[in-house]
């Protein structure tokens, strides 16, 4: 397994925006070097590996199920429809063996920057904590319950109320804060010095 030099793990509820922070990240272009002879560069695919925990949980379950794979990785009504399915199908995965996804999304990856794009749990948090120690940072993406209305979030019993969803609510105290509110320049601003953070560590 390959160590990188630095794991951001990301975590925020339904339609805070994780996907979107997470690639904004990996495609951001900022300075690099001194001040008056910066260069802009990107970390992009060759330097920064996106990981999601829920890619091969959806993946044995779509197998498992007769299920359109591809459809369960966008931000379609098709995933929507399986969710709680998904969510209860997981939890008895993860009941036997709390590492059993991490270690399925971190196998091949040989970036040194590896950005985790949907931790949901404190027992993610943990397992990348004991394999790769001060490389982790938690990231915390946060956004109201109105923007994410606007968003097409409607609260559903048995998904929002799920460890899935509030597991990280408490109990972690996390590196970084991104506020997605629909701020976009406060957006960037914050996004701008969590990829300067990261280039430091390059």
């Amino acid at each position: 397994m390959a160590v990188p030099r630095l794991i951001l793990l990301l975590s925020g509820k339904r339609k805070s925006g994780k996907d979107f922070v997470t690639e904004s990240i990996r495609d951001r272009y900022r300075g690099a070097g001194t001040k008056d002879g910066e260069t802009q560069r990107r970390l992009g695919c060759d330097r920064c590996a996106i990981l999601r925990l829920s890619e091969p949980l959806k993946e044995q379950f779509a197998k498992e199920n007769g299920l359109d794979f591809p459809r369960l990785l966008d931000a379609s009504n098709y995933k929507e429809i399986y969710r709680a399915k998904m969510i209860q199908w997981g939890e008895e995965k993860r009941t036997t063996d709390p590492g059993f996804f991490c270690r399925i999304i971190v196998e091949g990856a040989t970036q040194p920057v590896w950005v985790v794009s949907d931790t949901r749990r404190r027992s993610d948090v943990q397992w990348f904590q004991d394999a790769f120690g001060d490389s982790v940072q938690t990231v915390r993406i946060v956004a109201s319950e109105e923007t994410r209305k606007h968003r097409d979030w409607v609260f559903t019993a048995g998904v929002d109320d799920m460890e899935s969803e509030c597991g990280l609510d408490q109990g972690v105290k996390f590196d970084w804060t991104i506020v997605n509110d629909g701020d976009q320049q406060f957006l960037e601003d914050q996004l701008n010095k969590l990829v300067d953070f990261i280039n430091s560590r390059l």
